[in-house]
């Protein structure tokens, strides 16, 4: 039978679900593959309540689980969910925190306080480069300087206190899924499942449905907070659409007053070359007129030379042919 449930990609939806035990502890076993007996929202739960463009939600949870020997153990499990990619280094502040927390250390006597384990749990709107599993388990092992795998004395408080073990959901990656456990409780979050003509609500074989009007008033503020961040995105992508326009407008007039400069430039040089040449060309004349000038004086030294000699004009103009 379908039925019409709450989309657990609100994050008022997915902690409305997970505040409920029974949900908690199912989808948490789920994940882990071992069976949580019991689990606690954490007193220092930190979710998006600014409702930052980030829209990273973050909820904590100390819960026990039971190992295959039948043990009870008890762990710490760091849940992140975002639906949009945002740095790895928020994540990585986040754990931070939690390592620096001392309400994460247990005491006991005659030896030194050592943390929880922890389990850092991922669940993306978004898919993480090539990798194309929907769950990615993230397991730490230990090895000798050789390479072989240490076994003995493990788990150990002091090892499981510097390390954590992860798990990455790519929820984009789930559609299709469902042939597992697993798969079949995180249908939820698969949003191929949205109705039609609302994106606030899935339909599912079956799982807790959830309507009531805080719910939905919570979904509608999360609607109007993306639509804001998308509004948002739009008029920067115009902006910059524009920006870069105009930056292309004035590369081409740029390099069209480059072009120009470079032909007033030439232009310049050839008027140099001309003036260059004309300047030659008045140095030469110069020096024919100072020869032709020289040459007169010559002339006219040697026309009074003869004249003193008693030769007349037209003697003297039949010497020189003239």
């Amino acid at each position: 039978m379908i039925i019409h449930v709450a989309n657990p990609i609100y994050d008022s939806v997915f902690k409305y679900l997970m505040e409920d035990e029974r949900i908690a502890r199912t989808i948490l076993s789920a994940l882990l593959k071992k069976e949580v007996v019991e689990v606690q929202i954490r007193r220092n739960e930190y979710t998006n309540g600014f409702r930052d463009n980030i829209s990273m939600f973050r909820i904590d949870f100390g819960a026990r689980i039971r190992e295959a020997d039948g043990s009870l153990r008890l762990i710490l499990i760091e849940l992140q969910k975002t639906w949009l990619d945002t740095e790895t280094l928020r994540f990585r502040q986040y754990l931070g925190a939690q390592y620096a927390n001392k309400e994460n250390m247990v005491h006991e006597e005659m030896r030194p306080p050592y943390g929880i384990p922890m389990v850092a749990v991922y669940i993306l709107g978004h898919r993480v480069g090539n990798i194309n599993v929907p769950v990615l388990y993230v397991n730490h092992k230990s090895y000798d300087y050789d390479g072989h795998e240490v076994t003995q004395g493990l788990p150990d408080p002091f090892v499981d206190s510097l390390v954590h073990d992860s798990i990455i959901v790519q929820i984009p990656l789930l559609h299709g899924q469902i042939n597992n456990r697993l798969f079949k409780v995180l249908s939820v979050f698969d949003q191929t499942n949205k109705e039609k003509d609302n994106r606030q609500v899935v339909e599912l074989d079956e799982f807790k449905a959830s309507s009531d009007a805080k719910l939905r008033q919570d979904m509608n503020v999360e609607d109007e907070f993306f639509q804001a961040i998308e509004d948002r995105d739009t008029a920067i992508m115009s902006r910059n659409k524009m920006i870069k326009e105009k930056n292309q407008q004035l590369l081409q007039k740029n390099q069209q007053l480059l072009q120009k400069d470079q032909q007033l430039s030439q232009k310049d040089q050839q008027i140099s070359q001309q003036n260059q040449q004309l300047s030659q060309k008045d140095q030469q004349l110069s020096q024919q007129s100072q020869q032709l000038s020289q040459q007169s004086q010559q002339l006219n030294r040697i026309r009074e030379k003869l004249r003193k000699q008693g030769l007349s004009e037209d003697e003297i103009a039949e010497m020189f042919g003239k």
